[in-house]
C-alpha cells in the first residue's frame, strides 16, 4: 500500500513564477491557500503528497483547473490531488498504464485509464512507493511525447 509516514509538507513552487501580473494568484499560491484553509489531516496529508511528488520530479509544474484541482505535470497531466471530506485523493491520469508492484492504488481500479490513491484519516503515505509512482508516470508522459514528435518527422 502507498500508505506509510505522513510528515509535514514543506511550501514548493511552481514551475511558473509568481502571480500572473494582474493580481491573480499563482497555481502554487491557490495551492498553498487550499492547504492552510483545510487546516486538518487533509490539507497536512495534501501538503506531504505535495513535497513528494516536487522530491520525485524536481521540474513538476503546479496548476490549478477544474474549479479549484491542484494538478501537477511534466510533459503531461502526472496527478491531481483532490480533497473530500474523508480522503484526500490523488488521481493519476494514464495511471492504469503504470506498473503497481508495491500496489499504492487503492481506487478507481476499474477504469481503462485513470487509477487513484485514497488516503484516509490516519493512513501513512509510504513515501519510496509514491515517489516511484510519480516517477513512472513521468516517465510515461516523457516517452508518449517523445514517440508523438518522431510520428510526425518520419
Amino acid at each position: 500500500m502507498i500508505l506509510n509516514a505522513i510528515g509535514e509538507g514543506s511550501k514548493m513552487t511552481s514551475g511558473k513564477s509568481g502571480a500572473n501580473g494582474m493580481g491573480e494568484a499563482s497555481p502554487s499560491q491557490r495551492i498553498d491557500a487550499r492547504i492552510k484553509e483545510l487546516g486538518d489531516w487533509r490539507g497536512e496529508t495534501l501538503a506531504r503528497a505535495r513535497d513528494l511528488i516536487r522530491q520525485a520530479d524536481p521540474h513538476v509544474v503546479e496548476e490549478w483547473k477544474w474549479r479549484g484541482v491542484p494538478v501537477w505535470e511534466h510533459a503531461g497531466i502526472i496527478c491531481t490531488g483532490e480533497t473530500y471530506k474523508d480522503k484526500v485523493k490523488l488521481t493519476f491520469a494514464k495511471g492504469a498504464a503504470l506498473e503497481d508492484p508495491s500496489r499504492p492504488f487503492n481506487a478507481s481500479l476499474d477504469g481503462n485509464v485513470r487509477r487513484a490513491i485514497d488516503i484516509h484519516e490516519g493512513d501513512k503515505i509510504d513515501e519510496e512507493a509514491l515517489i516511484a509512482l510519480i516517477r513512472a508516470a513521468v516517465a510515461l508522459n516523457t516517452n508518449a511525447r517523445s514517440q508523438k514528435k518522431k510520428a510526425r518527422s518520419a
